[in-house]
């Protein structure tokens, strides 16, 4: 049944300019009142939700103190698929739904990550930087050789998740003509023939690359003892969450060899500080660090934003989809 109110439904937006502003957001189907905020700083949240019926938000933190805050909430309606933001437990205790995406940048997160591979395996930001810098006519040639170059057919690629970006990414490596390897995450077991061992997939992949969400058993699921399994100086990609790698780690492996170079769009803490030691990678031609943008094409956030909107009608109308259990 619909929720009955004899007056319309408070919706608090915190941080809409998380979303890019020529996305066409549509109106929600039900009397309402559409309260926005561009950014909200997490000690401003229980003020700004208070009186509340609906919240929308995408990274603004929804802790307990917040959920407690406001006695009229109902729905949390996460503006994306990891729900680590919320505190669902405390939702939960109090019956405030929480909602999320689901499979909505299936095409722009595995492109994201084939731009990341093929700039690393053919060096072509570093020799575009090193074009700008004047040395093709040093060279005085028709090429020259500064920066390693490779194929991807007939390479080994490591996939360490195998949800629905996962198996897109499988689908253009193989289209590559590259071999596969999935393993679920760290310490599983038990997964079946389809699978390769967590440990092996390290040590066979030419190229890895992570699709798994942040969650105790995957926070810095890749650290100085894993990079001392990569025994083919792979690429690591990581288009997934900030925190999968131990970051500290990664700059040690990078700058020591054991990785031949690194594609990240994620970071633990976003933005980083000009001294994280991502930030401190930057300078060196094997590694490439986007601003979490891989999800960000406008097809996908444009699906984002409908899918939001249809989860926010779908509760209206008692009938709430994309829920997330405690």
């Amino acid at each position: 049944m619909p929720h009955a109110s004899s007056k319309p439904l408070r919706i608090v937006l915190l941080d809409r300019k998380t979303l890019p502003d020529d996305i066409h957001f549509r109106a929600f189907s039900f009397a309402h009142e559409l309260v926005q905020f561009d950014q909200t700083a997490p000690d401003e949240v229980p003020e700004r939700i208070k009186d509340a019926d609906i919240v929308i938000t995408n990274k603004a933190p929804v802790r307990g103190s917040a959920v407690a805050s406001a006695p009229k909430l109902k729905l949390v309606a996460v503006a994306a698929t990891g729900t680590d933001v919320v505190d669902v437990a405390a939702c939960a205790q109090r019956g405030v739904i929480v909602s999320n995406i689901r499979n909505y940048a299936v095409n722009a997160v595995p492109e994201h990550t084939f731009a990341l591979i093929l700039a690393l395996r053919r060096s072509l930001l570093a020799y575009r930087n090193s074009v700008q810098a004047g040395r093709w006519q040093e060279a005085n040639q028709f090429c020259y050789f500064d920066f390693p170059i490779n194929d991807l057919a007939g390479s080994t690629l490591g996939i360490i998740g195998d949800g629905a970006l996962g198996r897109s990414v499988a689908d253009l490596g193989r289209a590559f003509g590259m071999k596969v390897l999935f393993s679920d995450y760290k310490g599983t077991s038990g997964m079946g023939p389809l699978y390769t061992p967590f440990e092996k997939v390290l040590a066979l992949s030419d190229i890895i690359t992570l699709h798994s969400p942040l969650m105790p058993s995957t926070c810095n699921m890749i650290s100085t003892a894993e990079f001392a399994r990569m025994a083919r100086r792979p690429l690591l990609i990581n288009t997934a969450r900030g925190g999968l790698v131990d970051e500290a780690a990664l700059e040690h492996a990078l700058r020591s060899g054991q990785i031949s170079g690194a594609g990240f769009d994620v970071v633990t803490t976003e933005p980083p500080a000009r001294d994280h030691p991502l930030m401190r990678l930057l300078d060196l031609p094997n590694f490439i660090l986007t601003p979490h943008v891989a999800w960000a094409s406008r097809e996908a956030v444009q699906s984002l934003v409908d899918q939001l909107i249809d989860n926010v009608d779908a509760f209206e109308r008692g009938a709430p989809t994309n829920t997330v259990a405690a």
